[in-house]
């Protein structure tokens, strides 16, 4: 760990990088393209997840390698932004737009919104996406939201996507392409009530009698999975899954599912300063709290913090519960006999990718132990 992090920090002083950044090992992603080509079923595509990459380069990088122009997509800027610059992408919105959303998208025109699925989740949402077809005079893509276990939403049960697949001919504009379920409850139900691989088999046998409703012209997208399943199907209905985080491996992703899985996306942050930590008031307490092992002889403040993030270098380097987070400068603790100085690095990883990626303005992409590039990233607004 200690030679890779110094690796690290030599590319970031040898590219004149002193403020926090969002490092990328190139060479790790790579190693983790080759690990979704090993495992994914042969049956599936995988569809990018671009609010978790949120990165044109990134996502470039991963769809060349892995020969897909399939993306889900969750925020309208992010969505125009992907369209312009992939002419052969087809999107997937992974939740349901606020009509008005579409609208305002849909009324400018600027950009080939043809390519864009669109999610319904309820009758409701299908009259009102079928009366704003009817008002652009224009045919819209839809899938319908299913619910396999997660209970975020969508159609309960094939019977109510049968009723909205009856309704559907009412709507002229509106055009079914298939279904999206989402699993992501599954690798978080414990042994007593079945464990992982059982919830998955369910959720898989739910999506199945959903798409049983679906008329031949109407299966064109039988999308499941996310990062943490989406190596784990095998067989069933669907025709595609959808992928982003497993990619960079943020914390939240440590799961079976991606054993052997790197982390790609690194905190980097300069030590502003070293310090034998004290806390406000008499001394005395700070030296009590210290004996009993609740407050560190050793700290350091960094160069910003507050992310959703957690420390892995200097080693043993961590939060206190005693002193209140920063953005600005960030205390952490750190073991007796760590050999730090002000300048050098620390390096927190990502707890998850999105919005993460896009806090820190230009990714710096290493490969060869050298900063070899810097990606621009998508709008967060």
């Amino acid at each position: 760990m200690k030679a890779y992090f110094a690796t690290l920090s030599d590319a970031l002083r040898e590219a004149d990088i002193f403020q926090p950044c969002l490092l990328l090992d190139l060479d790790r992603l790579d190693g983790n393209i080759a690990l979704v080509k090993k495992r994914l079923d042969p049956s599936l595509a995988v569809r990018l997840v671009d609010k978790s990459l949120a990165c044109l380069p990134l996502l470039s990088h991963i769809g060349k390698a892995l020969g897909t122009h399939r993306l889900m997509t969750f925020h309208p800027p992010i969505t125009e932004a992907v369209l312009k610059a992939f002419p052969d992408a087809d999107l997937l919105y992974g939740k349901p737009m606020p009509v008005g959303a579409a609208r305002a998208v849909l009324c400018r025109g600027d950009v080939a919104w043809s390519r864009v699925c669109w999610l319904i989740d309820t009758q409701e949402r299908l009259a009102e996406y079928g009366a704003l077809a009817d008002e652009l005079g224009a045919e819209l893509r839809i899938a319908f939201e299913i619910d396999v276990g997660l209970h975020r939403g969508g159609f309960a049960e094939p019977a109510a996507l049968s009723r909205a697949l009856n309704a559907l001919p009412t709507h002229k504009g509106l055009r079914c392409e298939g279904v999206m379920a989402y699993e992501a409850h599954a690798p978080h139900i414990p042994g007593l009530f079945g464990g992982p691989a059982k919830a998955l088999a369910q959720a898989s046998e739910q999506a199945a009698a959903f798409v049983a409703r679906l008329g031949a012209d109407q299966r064109h997208v039988l999308n499941i999975g996310g990062s943490k399943t989406a190596l784990l199907h095998h067989g069933g209905i669907a025709n595609e899954v959808s992928m982003g985080s497993a990619f960079v491996l943020p914390v939240d992703f440590d799961t079976p599912g991606l054993e052997g899985f790197q982390p790609a996306a690194f905190i980097a942050t300069p030590i502003l300063k070293v310090v034998e930590p004290m806390l406000p008031g008499p001394p005395a307490v700070s030296r009590l709290l210290q004996a009993l092992g609740r407050f560190p002889r050793k700290g350091c403040y960094l160069y910003g913090g507050k992310w959703m993030a957690e420390p892995v270098f200097p080693e043993g380097m961590t939060t206190n519960g005693l002193l209140d987070l920063s953005s600005n400068q960030q205390f952490m603790g750190l073991l007796a006999q760590a050999v730090v100085r002000p300048g050098d690095y620390a390096f927190l990883r990502p707890t998850q990718s999105e919005a993460v990626l896009q806090h820190f303005g230009p990714i710096a992409v290493l490969s060869g132990g050298r900063i070899v590039d810097r990606w621009p990233v998508l709008p967060m607004l």
